[in-house]
């Protein structure tokens, strides 16, 4: 059991203070922080640290003991691999729209960009990685996305809500085929418009949500999110694409999960994502990055309807667990209330990461080892250590998110 240091990624679209006072740092931050990694990805990995000041990088650790640190069933199903990294996500604005390959799709792709040559750390290169990347966010403030496309019935309402003479015509194929080929069929159609059509096309559509949310339409929310990503990235064909995706806002405590194929994009708030370790990213637009619309269109998901949001399931008085079908990752959520110094015991189910988010916790194992888990810190518990008993200190509310591999059977 060891308190882990982790790397920040400074993208352009992070906060300056969501992950700052998550750690108790001066803010603002001089620079944007975005994500905070926890886990052993080779990108960023974490470090161990040890009682005498020493660091070793996680992902060495587990390199060196893979089924002390994993367990000999994960370390088996995962190629000596700790399966999963958690995340926190400080949006302050929005992120590229994307998808992620599944597992099969990874395994190729990487396997083709290897044989082609393309450095994985290359602008081009869609697979660094030969593992699929489901993931599932939990908002720890009120969190806006865009998820999963939309019944086409309903985006069809939405598309004469805001009808222009460009935009007929583009409404009418979906409403004559309004099913997920209906929606492959227009998606892939307004992502390879010639630029000298989109700039007539966008210009439009934009007035048009103007128009709608001045008048206080059924769709307010969603043109309001269309015009603040036209403004960011004028010009760009992922204004329209967005046009056809659920528009969510989650509350603190409410989850999605984000299957491979399933296209989304993160507006904004601070958020727990846990996901399995990989970094395969299939650009759609809104970003300066590369984006391969073939390849894009070979791992999209155009299944549609609503996106079912979790709130977890009960597991005990102040637990709740997130499932999902992704056999690399299980995320957790445990809270106590304000003067709550209840003790929970935390099995020893495999390799564990457990992130403080409100609060100061106690962490205690069976010999007697302790360690004081502050706001913003983790811990990295080995699957062959044994259980561990966690208890709030100083009496305020107090949070805790455990990540662990999901099931590890062959």
């Amino acid at each position: 059991m060891e308190l882990l240091r982790n790397a920040v990624r400074p993208y352009a679209w992070g906060s300056r203070t969501a992950i700052p006072q998550l750690q108790g740092r001066p803010v603002p931050a001089p620079h944007p922080e975005a994500e905070l990694w926890m886990g052993a990805h080779p990108g960023d990995p974490s470090h161990v640290l040890g009682p005498d000041g020493t660091e070793l990088s996680l992902l060495e650790l587990v390199d060196a003991d893979p089924v002390g640190q994993l367990g000999e069933e994960c370390a088996r199903r995962w190629g000596n691999r700790l399966p999963f990294l958690l995340k926190i996500l400080a949006a302050e604005e929005p992120l590229s729209m994307q998808a992620h390959p599944s597992a099969a799709q990874a395994a190729e792709g990487h396997a083709r960009e290897e044989k082609l040559g393309i450095p994985r750390d290359a602008a081009n290169r869609n697979y660094p990685d030969p593992t699929a990347k489901p993931e599932l966010v939990c908002a720890l403030t009120e969190f806006h996305a865009l998820a999963g496309f939309r019944d086409p019935h309903r985006t069809v309402k939405l598309l004469k809500a805001i009808e222009t003479p460009g935009l007929g015509k583009y409404t009418g194929l979906l409403e004559a085929q309004p099913d997920p080929a209906g929606l492959r069929a227009l998606f892939t159609t307004w992502i390879t418009l010639p630029q000298s059509s989109l700039d007539e096309l966008l210009p439009e559509v934009l007035d048009a949500c103007v128009r709608h949310v001045q008048d206080h339409g059924e769709f307010a929310t969603e043109c309001r999110t269309i015009l603040e990503l036209g403004e960011a990235h004028p010009r760009d064909a992922g204004v329209l694409a967005a046009l056809l995706l659920n528009r969510l806002t989650l509350r603190a405590g409410e989850a999605i999960y984000l299957p491979a194929g399933n296209l989304h994009l993160y507006l904004h708030g601070t958020a727990v994502e846990i996901l399995a370790n990989s970094d395969n990213i299939l650009r759609c637009g809104l970003t300066p990055k590369h984006v391969d619309v073939p390849e894009l269109l070979r791992v999209v998901d155009f299944a549609c309807g609503e996106m079912p949001v979790q709130h977890g399931e009960c597991a005990g008085q102040r637990m709740a667990v997130y499932h999902t079908d992704a056999p690399e990752f299980e995320l957790s959520r445990m809270e106590w209330a304000a003067g709550d110094d209840a003790e929970l015991e935390v099995d020893s189910a495999g390799p564990q990461i457990l992130l403080c988010t409100e609060g100061d916790l106690l962490v205690v194992a069976s010999d007697g080892e302790q360690v004081e888990l502050r706001r913003g810190q983790s811990v990295w518990l080995p699957a062959a250590d044994p259980a561990v008993r966690v208890r709030p200190l100083g009496g305020a509310r107090s949070q805790l998110f455990r990540a662990t591999a999901g099931a590890c059977d062959l």
